[in-house]
């Protein structure tokens, strides 16, 4: 029997170099030319409500959002913006805005010159920024009012919302050719092509390749990462990223997180947005949490520090780790917006919590500070591990209180003024 063959494997894991791409600015925040990744997400509130869409804002921005975009959908919209970036200037929210336009971005842009102004980018997609005739003028007076604004642009086609002429001609070039391709290859390629053409369509009319930001949104994961892949490698645009229609719940997380993260993967992405669909009354917050956790994971990125912890089992019918690591997991995700300025480097820390004792001294070890619960049957005691050494052993109704307040005075020795390395202990319980 031939033994079967086995594939080289490279020394060291990790993703592909990143896809080089043309930096742009977008307020203060860098998108591609090799900066960070940047996570952004959208309101879901009506524009017009200064109010609810300030607060709104203020939650992305507090969750870790770097950007925001907001719809600006009709005159009401407009008029609202500068006011929605004055209150936040005022609560010092530096977040850039993002205006989303549709059908009449034309006309609002050059209507209400201070909504153009306070915006810090515009978004236009080439699929309904106007129809036939109109299409090149509407285009062209956004573009140009986008230059005389020095704003940059994001030219983001959409599967939903396809230029239907470009279709249209591809489709038929496809049934004319001898060897005619798939059709939801073809829709693919009109996607691409639409977003070049509008980039390319954008410099000749004087905006710099350092302005323009591309995208090209499917709802199918397969799609998504063949167009994408195509798009990077016939240009080197800055890239937005983005799972369209993503759904609600675990769906639209498994769907974002499996389409994002082999295009991250490959190297592809400069600024990513998760579009998850909130249940009613939801946390918009939550789509920020989870890009923030899909480029963490991946080694692209540290926002929060991280809590290791054990799935269970029957070893461990107590609910007292389950409670403990949500508990950690949610007061360091509150406490990140002050910490960030207060122990700056703790968004490196991990944190393990542990539900027995088959791999909990162990993964506490591999922790910075990290602790071992007692499984069903286990003696009452759970030992603690910092960086690698046992340091405690904690006993009694108050181990979870116990363990919560060694995580915030390890954080505090370690990343606060004239931070030291947490003492080891001398006599270990």
């Amino acid at each position: 029997m031939n033994k079967p063959e086995i594939m080289p494997q490279n020394d060291i894991a990790g993703p592909a170099p990143r896809h080089q791409t043309t930096k742009v600015m977008v307020g203060n925040v860098a998108v591609g030319g090799g900066a960070p990744i940047v996570v952004q997400s959208m309101t879901n509130t009506d524009t017009a409500d200064v109010e609810s869409t300030v607060a709104q804002v203020a939650a992305l921005a507090r969750a870790g959002s770097e950007m925001v975009r907001i719809t600006v959908d009709r005159d009401e919209a407009a008029a609202a913006v500068p006011h929605i970036r004055e209150q936040l200037d005022k609560r010092g929210i530096t977040t850039p805005l993002i205006g989303d336009f549709h059908y009449i971005g034309h006309k609002l842009l050059t209507e209400y010159p201070a909504c153009a102004e306070a915006l810090a980018k515009y978004r236009i997609n080439p699929g309904n920024v106007g129809f036939k005739d109109k299409r090149d003028t509407q285009f062209s007076t956004i573009i140009e009012l986008a230059n005389k604004y020095g704003k940059p642009v994001r030219i983001g086609a959409n599967w939903g919302s396809l230029d239907q002429e470009l279709l249209s001609k591809l489709m038929d070039e496809n049934a004319a050719s001898a060897n005619p391709r798939d059709a939801r290859a073809v829709m693919r390629e009109a996607m691409v092509q639409s977003a070049l053409h509008s980039a390319e369509r954008a410099q000749e009319l004087g905006m710099p390749k350092d302005r323009i930001i591309l995208s090209a949104k499917v709802s199918a994961v397969q799609d998504l990462i063949a167009v994408y892949q195509d798009l990077a490698a016939r240009s080197d645009y800055a890239i937005h990223l983005g799972l369209t229609e993503a759904g609600m719940g675990s769906k639209g997380i498994v769907a974002s997180s499996a389409a994002l993260g082999i295009l991250l993967q490959q190297g592809i992405g400069d600024t990513i947005r998760i579009s998850l669909t909130p249940e009613p009354g939801g946390d918009r917050t939550l789509e920020v949490q989870v890009a923030q956790e899909l480029l963490q994971t991946m080694g692209f990125r540290t926002f929060v520090p991280l809590v290791a912890a054990c799935p269970g089992c029957g070893r461990t019918t107590s609910t007292t780790f389950q409670e403990l690591a949500r508990s950690i997991q949610d007061f360091i995700r509150d406490e990140m917006p002050t910490w960030k300025t207060k122990y700056p480097g703790v968004e490196a820390l991990n944190v393990a919590v542990m539900g027995c004792i088959v791999n909990g001294p162990g993964e506490s070890k591999h922790a910075n500070i990290g602790i071992s619960l007692p499984g069903t049957g286990e003696a009452p005691a759970a030992p603690v591990f910092v960086d690698g050494k046992k340091f405690r052993t904690l006993r009694g109704p108050t181990i979870a209180a116990d363990f919560k307040a060694l995580v915030i005075d390890y954080i505090d020795q370690r990343y606060g003024n004239g931070a030291k390395a947490p003492e080891s202990v001398t006599a270990a319980e």
